[in-house]
């Protein structure tokens, strides 16, 4: 339930789990984190990230190589593995500066932000604007997760503190839209007046309804009223391709690049260096 992040083997290893997780953050909330000398190679790409992410959209992936191929190897420190399985958070070094990290995991109800998925990105963003640590947010959400079970863990509640937390941060974010970005949970991904970065792999998917089922959901009086439901059902995906595919409207999200994913790391050293000038 969150009260434990992390589980160890022995007392030797908690001190040695402790060490590592302060050595992410400053002495105080009045220093910035200090940055080490780096030991990898900020132009580093990793080949497997272009085939990573499956192209039918639906099958899932898995979310921790793309952190591990994109900070600096050996660095991610992954807090709150075994509660809000649905996005993944912990700490790491990008070109030797201290970083926080989030990113949706497929793996759980489709990376669907629940209640418990809430109050774990609350406390990682608080986590993070508290101790001064810029943010990269890998970015694959089909919004907050719909019905009477998530409604009954507070889903809609714990979403407004997990997305006031987002737009209360202070820090930099960065943003790489692996794959869906759908409804108010997918567009919580940083607050948009405050100094940010985003970027979007083309598998990027966004919108404010999942395609999948979504369209037969709001177009339902079209198809019923149709001599050809499923003629009808395809014109009306084909028009709904058009503005959620990023080559068209990326612009329109502000989105600043649609880049190769083996150009993420790259790209997120720069990131770490201008957020630490800022």
């Amino acid at each position: 339930n969150g009260t434990v992040d992390n589980v160890v083997n022995s007392e030797a290893d908690a001190f040695a789990a402790a060490r590592r997780f302060l050595s992410y953050l400053p002495p105080s909330v009045h220093h910035l984190p200090e940055r080490l000398q780096p030991t990898d190679d900020p132009k580093r790409k990793e080949e497997s990230l272009i085939s990573l992410v499956p192209r039918d959209g639906r099958t899932p992936y898995k979310p921790r190589r793309i952190i591990e191929a994109a900070v600096d190897k050996g660095s991610f420190f992954e807090i709150g593995h075994d509660w809000g399985r649905g996005i993944v958070t912990g700490l790491a070094r990008i070109d030797g500066f201290a970083v926080g990290i989030m990113a949706g995991d497929p793996f759980f109800l489709d990376g669907a932000w629940t209640a418990d998925v809430c109050d774990k990105v609350t406390r990682h963003m608080d986590l993070c604007s508290t101790f001064h640590l810029p943010v990269i947010h890998f970015v694959d959400c089909p919004g907050f997760a719909v019905g009477v079970k998530a409604e009954m863990a507070g889903v809609t509640r714990a979403g407004v503190r997990a997305m006031t937390a987002v737009y209360q941060a202070d820090v930099p974010v960065c943003s790489v839209i692996i794959r869906k970005a759908y409804g108010l949970a997918g567009s919580a991904m940083m607050n948009q007046s405050k100094t940010k970065w985003r970027y979007c792999w083309p598998s990027g998917d966004w919108g404010s309804l999942p395609m999948e089922g979504g369209a037969e959901v709001a177009y339902k009086a079209e198809l019923s009223a149709s001599d050809d439901p499923q003629a009808e059902l395809s014109r009306i995906k084909a028009r709904l391709n058009a503005v959620t595919s990023p080559f068209r409207t990326a612009e329109q999200f502000l989105v600043e690049d649609i880049i190769d994913p083996r150009d993420t790391r790259a790209l997120l050293c720069e990131f770490a260096g201008m957020a630490n000038l800022s």
